[in-house]
């Protein structure tokens, strides 16, 4: 596979590429460059993460090392699980499940814990050079990489040592590449703008965008509109069953423009990357079956009024339903890890 056919893959469906000049060069020079994408292990996976398996496969596919990390303190520094490293842990292999559920290869790709990495002064040492050139404020702009606005730093002192440790993560792990939604942009950029003043190596940043969350647009909110793994009727489980699908669509915020409209978002994020013809049936005296072999004509005839929400939300979920299908079926052959969560979720 030549540069040219390895820079499609890996830009394929992304918002942004920081920058794509770097990118071509990198492809150009290395045969086989380190990705990474970070993770805190923090509850069940969404669907969002199908997003990103599409992506990690296209890496893998596009001959990158990739590697899939799971931060294990940075959770517990964001209070995620309790604060319990051990349930953190526990998250972690069952998201090792998810990812080969929705198709990641498991021998293509490394999963790693943040401890292992962690327990070396030359992590620490790292961390303390970043910290010397980046200023408490920018960390503080940089927070909501966690989820959170900027004043939640005051909640505790630990909270301004996680910009950091992220940004040390990248570095640490000698990464070329390092790939997140658009929510974690804020972390890509401060490496950046260390590696520049430490004379480092500048990281690639590859972002890939975020799955609305099915109650729709906040803009006093923006932390709010992603689809979340802490609020469990804001989007699809990749193991929920067909009737949980369907009960969630059903209720979704469905406006009459594509802005802001989390379904319109699912079928051009997930379903058209994976099908070329998107179908709604209806019955013949409402119109009949639609088919659709584009988001683009989806889009038109929606936003022109011949498509009824309820139609398009049918036609959602049924597509849905059938693209998770294999992830509820790994799930009901590998059910140990996802048990043991939902366990200690407190969910059965």
């Amino acid at each position: 596979m030549d540069a040219e056919e390895r820079y499609r893959l890996v830009a394929r469906n992304a918002e942004e590429i920081v920058t794509k000049e770097e990118l071509e060069a990198l492809l150009a020079t290395k045969d086989s460059p380190r990705a990474y994408i970070g993770f805190e292990p923090s509850g069940l996976v969404h669907l969002g993460w199908a997003l990103v398996a599409s992506k990690i496969k296209d890496l893998v596919d596009a001959d990158f090392e990739v590697l899939v990390f799971f931060a294990d303190w940075h959770a517990y520094v964001n209070d995620k699980l309790g604060g319990d490293i051990d349930r953190i842990r526990l998250c972690a292999r069952y998201m090792v499940d998810a990812f080969e559920s929705l198709g990641v290869p498991r021998d293509r790709v490394n999963y790693l814990l943040a401890s292992k990495i962690m327990d070396n002064t030359e992590y620490w040492g790292t961390l303390m050079k970043v910290g010397k050139v980046t200023t408490l404020s920018r960390i503080r702009r940089a927070m909501t990489i966690m989820g959170r606005k900027e004043d939640d730093a005051d909640l505790d002192s630990s909270k301004f040592l996680y910009p950091l440790m992220q940004v040390t993560d990248i570095f640490r792990l000698d990464i070329d590449l390092a790939y997140a939604g658009m929510d974690q942009r804020r972390a890509h950029m401060l490496a950046r703008e260390a590696a520049e003043k430490l004379n480092w190596k500048v990281p690639v940043a590859l972002h890939t965008p975020l799955l609305p969350g099915l109650k729709g647009f906040n803009r006093m909110d923006p932390l709010a509109n992603k689809m979340s793994k802490s609020d469990p009727d804001s989007g699809i489980l990749i193991h929920d069953t067909p009737e949980d699908i369907g009960r969630k669509i059903s209720k979704a915020f469905c406006p009459p423009e594509a802005e802001g409209n989390p379904v319109l978002s699912i079928a051009r994020l997930i379903i058209f990357p994976r099908n070329p013809v998107f179908v709604i049936e209806r019955p013949e005296k409402f119109g009949g079956r639609l088919e659709f072999n584009s988001y683009e004509e989806l889009e038109e005839t929606y936003l022109a009024g011949n498509l009824h929400p309820m139609d398009l939300k049918s036609g959602v979920a049924k597509a849905l339903s059938d693209i998770l299908a294999p992830s509820r079926e790994y799930f009901e052959d590998h059910p140990e890890n996802f048990i043991e969560m939902k366990k200690s979720l407190g969910l059965i």
